[in-house]
Parts: structure tokens; C-alpha cells; sequence
């Protein structure tokens, strides 16, 4: 039986990412992470990994197995070996999903930009929306926290104002990002739930609204200049496509121009 006062480990914190620690441990890895920011960043960034991947190769370990890589078929051929040492080979690269792309590094067929910003930003959502005692870094109403966030992001930030959906800004906190330092606000809604908002430099041109869904969460993401923004949440388009309208009104301080002026009809073009 496993010591649950005993050091974490780096396995533990892999298992951890992967959402497979032990009932018995998992209180005290997550009681490390919130004392220790560095290795939840490093957390964060392997779920953020872990998610891209998934959004890239999931539907592959889904697909049937071809009628020459029957396994009957296969053990048929007298000239087995090769081809039963081929069919084994692709197996391993559909159930590890991502050990031939890792190989060969950035490819036509590697997650893009939007993918693996848009991965970065939930698996931020995922982490820190479970966080009882240290969901965020610097309160709501702590003067420095947007002048603090906006110089580390380089940028003028702003935290929307969601009363409207109900939602009470928590705070923020600073994160590390693929292109540089990311801002991560936070909102509370009278019955738990809880919205980020996600904030970084993205080197792509400006974007409408994307809607992205992890398992029970999703996502809408926009590029406006160089900064990339992220409205994480429970998995309603509608209402999650209608804060992110919202914040994107007030954060560039404009009403959205008419090819954006309705969150539902630009996401309906993009496939959830």
C-alpha cells in the first residue's frame, strides 16, 4: 500500500496527466502541484500535449484495421514474418498514437498552430477549474494582477466583465505558454461552474471564432492582432460562444464587425 504522505515522484506526475493516479494518492500530488508552480506547469503542458494529439490522431485508433492487415490473412501468407512484423509496427503507432509523428517532428500532419493553442488553453481549463484552495495566483481585487498579466503577456489586457452569464471574476494567474508567458483568468458562476479566459501571443493572422470540444469541455478561440484568446467551459456551444462574443466586445473595445457580428453563425462554419 502506497504511502500517501510519501514524496511525489516524476512517474507520479505523469500518471497524474494522465488521469490514472491512485484514489488514495491523488490529494497528495495535487497538494504538491499547488505548492510547487513549476511542475504544475509541466503537468499542464503534457495534458496540453496529450490533448493535441488526441484532437489530431483520435479518430484513428477508431478506423477498422485493413483487409490486408487482417490478422487471418496475414498468418495465411507462408511469407508471414515480414509483413505480421509490418502489421505489429502500424498497430504500435495506432495504439501509442503519437510515437511516428514525434519522430519525425514538425510535418504536414502535425497539429497546427490553432490545435495546439487552442490544447494549451483547455488543458490550463482542466487543471486549475479543480483547484479548491489555489484556483488562481493573484485575486480579483488585488490592484496589480491585469497591470502584472498584461506586462508579462505584453499587452494591454482586460478581464471581461461576465455578470451577465452570472460569472464573478476569481482572478488570474500567469502561465508559461508555447510562444511566451499566457494569462489565465478565471470566473465562478453562484452554482460552481467555472469559465478561463486565456491569454498569449499566437504568431497567426487574426481569426473568427473556433469552437473546439475535449471530452466534456470546450473551447472558443480568436486571434485579434498578435495576442491569442481561449474561453474554456463546460461543453454549450451556444452560451460558451456567447461569453466569448462578449469578452471579445471588451476587449477591443469595438462592437465585432459584421463578418463576426454572431458567434453561433461563425462557428457553424468550422467543425466542432
Amino acid at each position: 500500500m502506497t504511502d500517501r504522505n510519501s514524496p511525489v515522484t516524476e512517474d507520479e506526475l505523469h500518471v497524474y496527466a494522465d488521469g490514472e493516479i491512485p484514489a488514495d494518492r491523488r490529494a497528495a500530488v495535487e497538494s504538491w502541484l499547488a505548492s510547487h508552480p513549476e511542475d504544475a506547469a509541466r503537468v499542464a503542458a503534457w495534458r496540453t500535449q496529450a490533448e493535441a494529439i488526441r484532437a489530431r490522431y483520435g479518430s484513428v485508433a477508431k478506423e477498422p484495421v485493413p483487409e490486408r492487415l487482417a490478422l487471418d490473412r496475414i498468418t495465411r501468407n507462408r511469407r508471414s514474418w515480414a509483413a505480421l512484423a509490418a502489421a505489429a509496427a502500424i498497430a504500435a503507432f495506432v495504439v501509442g498514437g503519437v510515437a511516428g509523428w514525434m519522430a519525425r517532428g514538425a510535418s504536414a500532419a502535425a497539429p497546427s498552430s490553432f490545435e495546439l493553442f487552442t490544447a494549451e488553453a483547455l488543458g490550463a481549463h482542466r487543471l486549475y477549474i479543480a483547484e479548491v484552495r489555489h484556483p488562481i495566483e493573484v485575486t480579483a481585487n488585488e490592484n496589480h494582477l491585469l497591470p502584472w498579466l498584461s506586462r508579462r503577456v505584453g499587452t494591454n489586457l482586460r478581464a471581461p466583465d461576465l455578470s451577465t452569464f452570472g460569472l464573478r471574476l476569481l482572478g488570474g494567474r500567469l502561465l508559461p505558454g508555447m510562444s511566451g508567458p499566457a494569462a489565465l483568468f478565471m470566473y465562478e458562476g453562484p452554482t460552481g461552474e467555472r469559465i478561463t479566459f486565456y491569454a498569449s501571443r499566437q504568431q497567426e493572422p487574426p481569426t473568427a471564432f473556433r469552437y473546439s470540444v475535449a471530452n466534456q469541455f470546450a473551447a472558443v478561440h480568436w486571434v485579434e492582432g498578435e495576442i491569442g484568446y481561449v474561453m474554456s467551459g463546460p461543453a454549450d456551444r451556444e452560451r460558451l460562444g456567447k461569453i466569448a462574443q462578449l469578452a471579445y466586445e471588451q476587449m477591443e473595445n469595438r462592437t465585432p464587425p459584421r463578418e463576426r457580428s454572431s458567434a453561433n453563425q461563425l462557428m457553424s462554419r468550422r467543425g466542432s
